[in-house]
């Protein structure tokens, strides 16, 4: 076995890591290793780490880039000294129909997640990209394409690849109108690839506060969703609304500013929630769901992503204030989306 360090939660719900080594597999014939350059801290990180799914102490991360130090025999994709990315999913079946046609996330035996869930081969404990060191299988990892900041490019491996999903899906392109409902980690994602996607972007937001804010993102407008005129004049605008927002909220007025036959994509996991069900009546519109990404959208979107310059809006700490990180989180005291720099865990522990 390999080992690394890593910072791995105390399994007690506290927002607490500590500095620990662990074990990495042997490469097999297809994996590749990688030095974990920077790593994403995503909100589900947080609720992992505060005990939500109850599966005790984890090493944490889904989304980090880093450069390949090693290759199992078979492997043909990779060399040592490639810039590299992994995201939030490490293997799946890899024989079924969503698997075929490059939909991994939807594998009908259940993807296999980048930590928490079981290895599919020897039945340990996946460990995160917390860590310095992360042992993948070739076909789970992507080239970073030349140009990307790598700092910036880690949280497209989950926040970039949840909101690209359903823009592809729903054909925006030149000339589509969609909303952005919350301006967190996904939703300046979404906000960044749809204009980049050609589309006419308005982000959704209970205060108008953060106009300022969307403008700078690319955003033409922001509409207040308190402001019950505003809602009223904007029926049936948008031909595609994604939902960003992580709580409980109602979907009704989102429902309504959807034009015919057009899409409102839930990508927040606002539960529990009711559905008007008239109001999707009302116009053919479609209420959909997206979960993270496969291999061909997160390889075609990093290839976007270089080609237009997107990279998420980052504050790089290092790795010893990933509980900083964590509790600025919780507080909603981030624009928009931290990164932890693994480079301090090459040094003696403080």
């Amino acid at each position: 076995m390999r080992t690394t360090t890593a910072w791995r939660s105390t399994g007690d719900g506290s927002v607490t890591l500590e500095r620990v080594t662990i074990e990495r597999r042997d490469l097999r014939d297809h994996d590749i290793a990688l030095r974990v350059d920077y790593c994403g801290v995503c909100h589900s990180d947080l609720h992992r780490v505060k005990g939500m799914l109850k599966e005790g102490a984890i090493v944490p991360g889904h989304e980090f880039t880093g450069t390949v130090t090693a290759v199992g025999p078979a492997v043909t994709r990779f060399a040592p000294g490639d810039r590299v990315a992994v995201g939030t999913i490490v293997d799946s079946c890899g024989k079924c129909a969503m698997c075929e046609i490059g939909q991994e996330n939807y594998c009908l035996e259940g993807p296999t997640s980048t930590y928490g869930a079981k290895d599919r081969v020897d039945g340990t404990k996946n460990q995160g990209g917390y860590s310095r060191e992360f042992v993948v299988t070739e076909r789970f990892a992507y080239h970073l394409p030349d140009g990307l900041d790598p700092a910036g490019a880690a949280p497209l491996l989950c926040a970039g690849i949840t909101t690209w999903e359903p823009l592809r899906a729903a054909g925006v392109g030149k000339g589509t109108k969609v909303a952005v409902a919350g301006l967190g980690g996904l939703g300046h994602l979404g906000v960044k690839l749809a204009v980049a996607l050609g589309a006419e972007v308005t982000v959704l937001s209970r205060t108008p506060d953060k106009a300022g804010d969307a403008r700078a993102l690319g955003a033409c407008d922001l509409l207040v969703t308190t402001d019950e005129a505003q809602v009223a004049a904007a029926r049936y605008r948008f031909d595609v609304i994604l939902d960003t927002v992580p709580i409980e909220h109602d979907l009704t007025p989102y429902i309504s500013m959807v034009a015919l036959d057009g899409t409102l994509s839930i990508l927040g996991y606002p539960f529990p929630t009711t559905v008007a069900i008239m109001e999707l009546m009302r116009g053919r519109r479609k209420l959909t769901g997206s979960g993270t990404g496969g291999t061909r959208q997160t390889a075609e979107l990093l290839e976007f992503a270089a080609r237009h310059q997107v990279t998420a809006d980052i504050e790089v700490l290092p790795s010893s204030r990933v509980e900083e990180a964590l509790h600025r989180l919780d507080n909603n005291d981030v624009r928009y989306r931290f990164v932890l720099d693994l480079s301090d865990l090459d040094q003696p522990a403080a």
